[in-house]
């Protein structure tokens, strides 16, 4: 028997009695404006939302209120009913709102969670018009300046973890790119200003995810990759839209088996996004993410089709230098080491042991932050494994490596090496690497 639908799903049957439409028509629709194409709902998921077997949740709840005219008070929670701010305007309360700690649950319950609304088309066109004749005149110096203290501060994290500068990119984003967004530009000059601004936003999203991991990282970590896709789609940029989207499947990963489903929608979000691509590098870099996701929810064949896909993207790059987007970072290096912890999360042990090998020898990654995390990850490999030695030599590079690094990954790596050690406390190796990451995990 076809359970009762709660009041929600009450609303979404009614609105689409109204107009005729079936799961199918109600699919197209939720897709096209979540931004995620006809095909970017299932019917199978349409029809639970008829039925009330699924909830709307943050990625489709904006699009059910818009698409048939629901009330966002009759919608669902409280939080659900905020009115929705213009980007920009909300982007910098979030800024604010995360240097004033004690505003932080205000805006987290009201401003902040703008992003839940359906970004807007138009939004650049309508700055460029409606731009006061005081405001501040922008140009491409505006944006390339932006983009050149995007590539510092993400290498100075790359190197020393994301709490090394959050505050600085934060301070940043509200008192100098603020300025400039709230100016006077073109419109094509608007474009880039966002898609510059995307990229600084999602920046101090991974910063903030790298710096802690309680309630409030949590909640910091996915308003700013959420302001991020929203600034990157009214950009019209594609590419920074999924990378964005990536960001929030890696966080909903490490969230928890609870967060499987969420996971996985996203990532097959970021890869709608990623069609649109002719760059291979950024192509392997969401299909390795991709294959993460589906391996996390237990789905081995699509992981390793995934994972097949991005080697095939990822080697048509191996004599290509990087570019500039943060997706094109994606090396062959890289893409061995995300590969590994795939592998890894499936079980295969060898192979991820051989993957992480190398990304380590073979690719060299230089960031101090990326070669501890690998050889944390590589140490516990070896371990399960049963090479005692193989564990002790990794374990030990990676606290030279950790040295200094403010990191929640390196953090959570020398935690895990410790507790493991234990028991292993009649082995003098043992017990120094262990003392060793207990001094690492008091300064971290």
């Amino acid at each position: 028997m076809e359970q009762d639908p709660g009041p929600l799903a009450q609303l979404i049957r009614a609105a689409c009695e109204d107009r005729g439409w079936g799961p199918s028509k109600l699919a197209r629709e939720l897709g096209l404006a979540a931004g995620r194409g006809p095909q970017g709902m299932s019917r199978q998921y349409a029809r639970k939302l008829l039925v009330g077997e699924r909830v709307p949740g943050e990625l489709w709840l904006p699009a059910v209120t818009r698409v048939l005219g629901i009330e966002p008070e009759d919608a669902g929670p409280d939080e659900h009913g905020e009115p929705t701010l213009d980007t920009v305007a909300s982007v910098l309360e979030l800024g604010r709102s995360d240097v004033d700690r004690r505003n932080f649950l205000s805006a987290s319950t009201g401003a902040a969670l703008s992003f839940l609304g359906v970004p807007d088309s138009d939004a650049i066109t309508r700055r460029v018009r409606s731009a006061p004749a005081t405001a501040i005149r922008v140009g491409q110096g505006e944006v390339a300046a932006i983009n050149a203290m995007v590539k510092t501060l993400g290498d100075s994290a790359a190197e020393y973890g994301g709490g090394h500068v959050r505050k600085l990119a934060v301070s940043y984003l509200t008192e100098n790119a603020g300025p400039w967004l709230l100016g006077r530009y073109t419109e094509a000059t608007g474009r880039a200003l966002y898609a510059a601004t995307s990229q600084l936003t999602h920046l101090i999203g991974w910063m903030v995810q790298d710096e802690g991991d309680d309630k409030r990282h949590e909640a910091l970590t996915r308003y700013y990759y959420s302001h991020s896709w929203r600034l990157a789609i009214e950009a019209s940029e594609p590419e920074l839209a999924a990378t964005a989207l990536r960001g929030l499947t890696v966080q909903a990963i490490s969230l928890g088996p609870r967060h499987r489903a969420e996971a996985v929608e996203l990532a097959e979000m970021a890869m709608n996004y990623a069609g649109r691509l002719d760059d291979p590098r950024a192509v392997a870099y969401y299909q390795s993410t991709h294959a993460d996701a589906a391996a996390f929810d237990g789905d081995h064949r699509t992981a390793t089709q995934a994972l097949s896909a991005s080697q095939t993207q990822i080697e048509r790059t191996a004599s290509t230098p990087p570019g500039q987007s943060w997706a094109s970072h994606f090396t062959i290096g890289r893409w061995a080491y995300a590969s590994g912890m795939t592998l890894a999360r499936m079980g295969d042990l060898t192979a991820a042991a051989e993957h992480l090998d190398q990304a380590l020898e073979e690719y060299g990654l230089d960031r101090r932050r990326t070669r501890a995390s690998v050889l944390g990850h590589l140490g516990e490999i070896r371990l399960r494994q049963g090479d005692f030695d193989g564990a002790l030599s990794a374990w030990s590079e990676f606290l030279d490596c950790a040295e200094g690094v403010k990191s929640v990954k390196v953090r959570d790596a020398a935690e895990d090496m410790r507790v493991r050690l234990g028991r292993f406390s009649g082995d003098t190796t043992a017990r120094e690497l262990s003392d060793r990451a207990s001094r690492l995990l008091a300064t971290n």
